[in-house]
């Protein structure tokens, strides 16, 4: 009986899943109708740029902080904060992060739009991929889209979509880009253009770098998406999204220790 119990509960899980994926495939492809891939702002206009992250805690796949930081151009100071431990209840379906991500980087932006709307960006840069996507709509589209915002997608590792591979593009790059800046074009074999992968780091002896991959994400071109990260690059991930992961990082480390205070503080006293 346990036996028949288990094999119901598991296809029940299955389908649930399936369900799952189906509607968020039609909620994907909605939001895409509005998806803008052209430039909405003028790029020389932007003052203020954000980066977004979500960092997990350690042996958790469901509980992480999400950080928001906003940066002032072109001095890359931060000018905003924000970080919030989350619980992540939606399941992970590859190609569909962005519906169990999204949520709590949207609250991070709507408390931000709230609390300091002389701080909202310009522009924002998420940890993660805009249409470098099997769905050419990923994380940066999606959040692009629903706060109107022109954001553009950094991610440090490749979706394998259209016949580009992990180990051709990173050979592609190291060829054809010399110096910290360059950049070259990520086209499929279908010819669509996905992205582009930059150099942010300057040469050093014996290391072979790796790219970021930059893609546009809503309201911005590929041509003002590189720039943009290219102008915002002190390392080799660019700065706004690098100070959202250390941020994200080090608020989790400080929870760690709160819990563990905690802990120590309710235990009880041992007896001779």
């Amino acid at each position: 009986m346990r036996a028949v119990l288990a094999r119901a509960a598991s296809l029940w899980a299955r389908v649930a899943l399936r369900a799952r994926k189906a509607v968020w495939w039609c909620r994907q492809r909605l939001l895409s109708l509005y998806l803008v891939e052209d430039d909405m702002v003028d790029p020389a206009a932007i003052r203020l740029i954000a980066g977004v992250d979500i960092s997990f805690v350690a042996g958790s796949a469901t509980e992480a902080c999400a950080a928001l930081v906003v940066c002032a151009l072109p001095t890359l100071d931060v000018v905003y904060a924000r970080c919030a431990m989350v619980s992540l209840s939606a399941p992970y379906i590859p190609g569909y992060l962005a519906f169990r991500e999204a949520p709590f980087l949207l609250q991070l932006i709507g408390e931000l739009r709230a609390a300091r709307p002389d701080l909202t960006p310009d522009a924002l840069l998420v940890d993660g991929n805009g249409i470098l996507h099997p769905n050419r709509f990923g994380l940066a589209c999606h959040l692009g889209v629903l706060t109107g915002l022109p954001s553009i997608g950094v991610g440090k590792s490749l979706h394998c979509v259209d016949g580009l591979t992990r180990d051709d593009v990173r050979a592609h790059a190291r060829r054809a880009c010399a110096r910290a800046g360059e950049s070259v074009t990520l086209v499929g074999e279908s010819g669509a253009v996905w992205g582009a992968a930059l150099r942010t780091t300057a040469p050093d002896d014996g290391v072979e770098f790796n790219p970021v991959l930059v893609s546009v994400g809503h309201g911005v071109s590929l041509r003002t998406a590189v720039e943009l990260v290219r102008r915002c690059c002190r390392h080799r991930v660019p700065e706004p999204v690098r100070q959202a992961d250390m941020r994200s990082r080090d608020a989790i480390r400080v929870a760690a220790k709160r819990a563990h205070a905690a802990l120590g503080r309710e235990a009880p006293l041992s007896r001779a």
